[in-house]
Order: C-alpha cells, then sequence, then structure tokens
C-alpha cells in the first residue's frame, strides 16, 4: 500500500510535529517525527505497525492511498483549512482517496468530498454522511499496565449480575444548567458561522450518567459496585493521586461484570474501549453514537445495549442479557470481547483491516 502525504513540514526530518502530536492522525504517528535510534520492533511493539505494512511516497499521483496528516479541528485553529480542501481537491483530480480525521470531544464542520473518508471518535450517526466512519480511543493495553499480564481474569456467571461503574457521575442543577449554558454558546456560535465545532445536545452527561446509574441501583435484581466521583479522576492533581485513581478504576473492572458505558462531553465512550480491553461487558447506553467498524463488528453481540429512550427498561435489558448466556457463554464473551479490542480496535489492526477491507465500500 503506497500513501501520500503533504510533507511540506518535513514531519520526517524535524521534531515540529511534536508540539502538535494530538492533531496528527494515528495512522502516521508511528512513522513520523521518529529518530534514527527507534527500530521497527519498537514500532511493532507499540502501534501494532511495521514500516513493512506502508510505503509513504512523494507522488500524489502514483499513491494508492492519500492521507491529510492534521485534523480538521488543527487546520479551522491555524486558519489554512483551504490548504486541507486543496489537498482533498487535488487528489480528487487524481482519482485518490483520501483518509482524515477529526479530533476532540466535538466534530467540526467538514466539507463534503466523494472521495473523502473521515474518521471520528465523536458524533450523531443519523446526522452524519455515510464517508464519516467510527475510530476507536486508542489505549495502552490496561493488563499489561495494571496488572503485569494479558491473560483476562475471568469471572464465573452468577445469578445476579454484578454491575461496575468508576467515575464522575454525581452533579446538581447548578453544575447541570451551567453545562447546559456553556453547550448553548457553542451550538449559537456554530449556527452563526463563528465556531466550526459541530452543536451538541444540551443534555449534561453527567445527569445522564448519574439517572442511568440510579436506575441500576434502585433495581434490586442487580449488585451495584459503583464509585463515583464528583470530578473527572477524582479531582487527581499529582502523579501519585493519578495512578491511584486509574488502578481503582480498572480494580472496579475486574471486580464487576458489566460495566456502565456511557457518553461523555463528547458523544463516546473511552470507557467502552477499556472494557473491552479488560475483558469485561459493556452495558452501552447508545446516544447515536458512531461506532467503528460497524458494518462489521455486531455491536449487539459483545454490548448489553440500551438505547437511550429505553433507558427506563436498562434492568430488564441486563437481566435478559444476562440469563440468556449460559455459564460457558458468559466466560466465551469475557474472551472474545478482549479479542475484539486486540484484533480490531488497536490503532496498527485498526489501521490495516480498515485501509483493505473498507475503503471500497465506504466511497462510491
Amino acid at each position: 500500500m503506497k500513501i501520500f502525504f503533504d510533507d511540506s513540514n518535513n514531519f520526517k526530518y524535524s521534531n515540529y510535529f511534536v508540539t502538535h502530536r494530538g492533531e496528527l492522525i494515528d495512522l502516521l504517528k508511528p512513522f513520523v517525527g521518529k529518530d534514527n535510534n527507534f527500530t521497527d520492533d519498537e514500532r511493532i511493539k507499540i502501534y501494532g505497525l511495521s514500516e513493512k505494512d506502508f510505503t509513504f511516497i512523494d507522488k500524489l499521483e502514483e499513491s494508492d492511498l492519500a492521507v491529510l496528516p492534521w485534523s480538521w479541528n488543527y487546520y479551522y485553529k491555524l486558519k489554512i483549512i483551504d490548504n486541507a480542501i486543496k489537498f482533498v481537491e487535488n487528489a480528487f483530480n487524481e482519482g485518490k482517496t483520501v483518509i482524515s480525521w477529526t479530533s476532540g470531544d466535538y466534530g467540526v464542520r467538514v466539507p463534503f468530498f466523494k472521495n473523502l473518508v473521515v474518521l471520528r471518535p465523536s458524533g450523531y450517526r443519523s446526522k452524519l454522511p455515510y464517508t464519516h466512519q467510527g475510530l476507536p480511543v486508542f489505549i495502552s493495553d490496561p493488563l499489561i499496565d495494571y496488572y503485569k499480564c494479558r491473560e483476562v481474569f475471568l469471572r464465573e456467571k452468577s445469578v445476579v449480575p454484578v454491575i461496575g461503574f468508576c467515575g464522575q457521575a454525581i452533579g446538581n442543577s447548578f453544575k447541570y444548567t451551567k453545562d447546559v449554558a456553556k453547550t448553548l454558546k457553542k451550538n449559537i456560535q456554530y449556527f452563526l458561522g463563528l465556531s466550526p465545532e459541530e452543536p451538541q445536545t444540551l443534555y449534561p452527561s453527567t445527569r445522564l450518567r448519574s439517572k442511568t446509574l440510579g436506575l441500576l441501583e434502585s433495581d434490586n435484581r442487580l449488585e451495584t459496585n459503583f464509585i463515583k466521583r464528583a470530578k473527572y479522576r477524582a479531582g487527581a492533581s499529582t502523579n501519585e493521586e493519578r495512578m491511584k485513581t486509574t488502578r481503582e478504576y480498572f480494580d472496579n473492572m475486574l471486580n464487576s461484570d458489566y460495566i456502565v458505558c456511557v457518553r461523555g462531553g463528547g458523544n463516546f465512550s473511552v470507557r467502552l474501549y477499556e472494557t473491552l480491553a479488560m475483558g469485561r461487558i459493556p452495558i452501552f447506553v447508545n446516544t447515536d453514537c458512531l461506532l467503528p467498524l460497524a458494518d462489521e463488528v455486531d455491536w449487539k453481540k459483545h454490548v448489553v445495549w440500551v438505547d437511550k429512550t429505553d433507558l427506563s427498561k436498562i434492568g430488564d435489558i441486563v437481566l435478559e442479557f444476562h440469563n440468556q448466556l449460559s455459564p460457558d457463554e458468559f466466560i466465551d464473551l469475557q474472551l472474545k470481547n478482549r479479542k475484539l479490542w486486540e484484533d480490531r480496535l488497536r490503532l496498527g489492526n485498526f489501521f490495516k483491516n480498515f485501509i483493505h477491507s473498507n475503503i471500497k465500500s465506504i466511497i462510491r
């Protein structure tokens, strides 16, 4: 696979991109800005990609695929959006598909081109064109990082399912009102053409989390294992505090069967990917989310799927899912979820699968 991207900033030969690394498309991170001591073995270990997987070339017309190096957010921020549009137009004229992405909690306005694929972790599926596709949140392996192993700590099926959650879920009327006002302001700025950030629903995510947990806690058919925080990561400000709260977070997963996964500030859940990596079963509250590989992965076989409109029935939905699993199927699903994360949702495997299998079906 021969890939072209704009190297006008000498990505390959300087440290220019380091201060903007968060806006660089993940596909390029394993390859650009690395010093001469960075080996391909390290690249494979860290990213799951090898220098043998792709060839980067300098001529668009000879490429198989073009990659817009920075996020659309970045081009807007630097007021060079015309550069990005010109890149896509040039690729279109050469008959080339372009992969791009949007970063952060909120998507940004992206012009539609038939040859442009936009990867994004956030967004509302029903409001987006077919060329916008879900992007996983790429995380390091929590089993290795915190438990020094790769094997899932399997849980036997019990009659009463244990539902876990650790995170920010405490609010009050003042906070909810403040969150709504902040979102409303951003939405108005978008519609007035003052901001490219896409509009968001006005229902605060903390309130949605609180409501979801409350419904589960009030259901005496379930056992809940909740650690509710008033602040993100319990307000941790030091490395020691962050390490402590992170370990509490993953220990909570370790000691639970199912993990509640509800959107945060943006319309996506990092916790979803962490839960899969830990070999646990997400209770996924769908708020019109854009999930990765949605045409390939039958997500409803991996998660307890709860549409937001069915939230009042969440206890029934969890129990129905749990009761239909045999003890062996319950254990098998834990292993399948871990395998889904390893094989499809880690950086290297995601891009290899997406580029080789999905591009042609997206570009019509």
